[in-house]
């Protein structure tokens, strides 16, 4: 090859590489004006809300007051699809699945956004690569009860007690791997004493059987114990959450009782799919918070027993890292492992 056609070959080498990137240029700025305009337009349809809990949970029930302020504000019905399962992982892999449009979304929990990674070999999807952070909905608070039998009355006596008599104390939950059960485990953890951790079906029989002493202590949540409290039927030694609850104003956080740095909340919140526009994002986000604001909605989900959770998509990313981080500690130091 003479040097005049090699020179030439380079500048056509080169002039390819130029259109090249020409064109990619122009398809990604297409692509980017096409994402835009259907932001723009968001939404034109209705909008399906999986939620991985059944109906007539809290979740559920706090999802379906929210949604007619929601289909006001957005023109448009959301729809609610209940998809429960494997502790939320069925719900949410489908909403993994669903293209990035803001058109499906996703309400889950603690468990399969944070702590199902660590307890399941395998999971369905990756909680931190495969969802867009919409919004935060809700906290659920939990206390931590005994029967009146027990020879204690405060969080100090019940862990002196419990270190005076390692493995003589059980304390029932709401069933292996749910945020009661982690929150049993952390309490355990920090405290440094050996509870017999008892599993149930849910919050409801957990504090049953601490009513009836089959069980000494419980970790359960407001709806299954309010009213036992406040008979003087249960003792409240604490409240997981790191503030005190305004329906139980005297009970103290079981960090305020002698655990600093304690704090194990249940909560939930809508996930989109990853690529989700930033702009749709935002959009729901500002009207999940505004139906959250809404007066009426504020009590009804504090006679839920939760309580409203409103923030930034940025706020509710870094919290599911920072709860995926934390349980997994947990749930490895405790050898927690599903049935």
């Amino acid at each position: 090859m003479t040097a005049t056609m090699a020179h030439r070959a380079i500048a056509f080498r080169r002039l390819l590489a130029l259109l090249l990137t020409a064109a990619c240029a122009l398809l990604a700025g297409t692509a980017h004006a096409q994402t835009q305009a259907r932001a723009a337009d968001f939404p034109n349809k209705p909008i399906r809300m999986v939620v991985t809990f059944p109906p007539g949970g809290s979740a559920d029930g706090v999802v379906r007051m929210l949604v007619p302020r929601m289909n006001e504000k957005l023109g448009q019905q959301v729809v609610v699809d209940n998809r429960p399962g494997a502790g939320g992982n069925v719900g949410l892999s489908l909403v993994a699945k669903a293209p990035g449009d803001g058109y499906t979304l996703g309400v889950g929990a603690a468990g399969a956004l944070s702590a199902n990674t660590s307890l399941y070999p395998q999971m369905p999807f990756d909680p931190l690569k495969d969802f867009k952070p919409v919004g935060m909905l809700a906290a659920i608070p939990f206390v931590i009860v005994g029967h009146p039998s027990v020879a204690a009355k405060t969080q100090r006596e019940l862990i002196a007690l419990a270190k005076a008599k390692p493995g003589s104390l059980s304390i029932g939950h709401g069933g292996n791997g749910t945020a009661m059960h982690l929150s049993a485990a952390l309490f355990s953890q920090m405290a440094g004493i050996k509870l017999v951790e008892v599993p149930y079906r849910g919050s409801g029989p957990a504090a049953l059987d601490a009513l009836a002493g089959q069980v000494p202590l419980a970790v359960v949540d407001l709806p299954s114990s309010l009213q036992q409290i406040k008979a003087g039927k249960l003792v409240a030694f604490a409240v997981t959450s790191p503030q005190r609850l305004a329906t139980l104003p005297d009970v103290p956080t079981v960090a305020e009782a002698g655990l600093p740095g304690y704090d194990s909340t249940g909560w939930f919140g809508v996930v989109a799919p990853a690529g989700t526009p930033a702009a749709v994002v935002a959009r729901l986000n500002a009207e999940i918070n505004a139906a959250l604001a809404d007066e009426q909605n504020l009590t009804a989900m504090r006679n839920l027993g939760v309580e409203p959770a409103p923030g930034t998509p940025e706020g509710f990313d870094a919290y599911i890292r920072s709860e995926t981080k934390k349980w997994a500690q947990v749930i490895q130091d405790a050898r927690i492992k599903l049935d």
